[in-house]
């Protein structure tokens, strides 16, 4: 297990630039590479603290820079490198950088294992966003207009307040209904059953983590 008292980024091998990965880091210090994600953070000037996953993707560059003891091989196939990741991840919080913006399966992928029983809590940098699961109950000090996007990841229900459009009574799932662009009247609050994640533009990160 790799444990950190503030909180772990977790890099993965997507779309992630220095401004990123330095936002990420200022909020949960210690680096964790998912497999390839290695390369991602060299390329950026960082050394990963450690390397997580089955490593079929660990390029050769990678290998030669970090210390063969901070190279953690796990050769099942069952799981995502980041799935792995988090399993094996101990802290109040993790940062996902490189898990968006080039393949859509691995996006899905590390959606599907940011809302999975027992996950830790994760908060992903996007692109354009900033997303979380929703806890039980979320309030978000954000401005009038700010888009607030619920999206489904299997039956959900919730209840809430300053929302354009309220959800109170609404049953959500991904084949049934989703709740995108939203639109905040003011602070939101939110109280969530079941797996649902809320997305938020990426300029709401302070308000993300203050909420958490």
């Amino acid at each position: 297990m790799i444990a950190h008292p503030k909180g772990i980024t977790v890099i993965g091998g997507g779309a992630v630039d220095d401004a990123d990965l330095t936002q990420a880091l200022a909020v949960a210090p210690l680096l964790v590479a998912a497999d390839g994600g290695a390369d991602s953070a060299l390329r950026l000037g960082r050394i990963p603290d450690h390397v997580i996953g089955d490593l079929d993707s660990l390029g050769d560059h990678a290998r030669a820079r970090i210390a063969p003891d901070r190279i953690h091989h796990i050769a099942e196939q069952d799981s995502t490198d980041f799935t792995k990741c988090l399993r094996r991840s101990h802290a109040p919080l993790i940062m996902a950088v490189g898990f968006a913006g080039l393949r859509l399966d691995h996006n899905l992928a590390a959606l599907t294992a940011m809302v999975a029983p027992g996950a830790p809590r994760v908060v992903m940098l996007a692109p354009e966003d900033v997303v979380l699961a929703a806890p039980a109950r979320l309030r978000l000090d954000i401005a009038a207009g700010t888009r607030v996007s619920l999206f489904p990841m299997g039956p959900a229900r919730g209840r809430g307040t300053g929302l354009e459009w309220p959800i109170d009574g609404l049953e959500f799932a991904p084949a049934l209904r989703v709740g995108t662009s939203n639109r905040a009247t003011g602070p939101v609050t939110l109280e969530i059953e079941g797996p649902m994640l809320v997305m938020l533009p990426r300029d709401c990160l302070g308000q993300v983590l203050a909420a958490l």
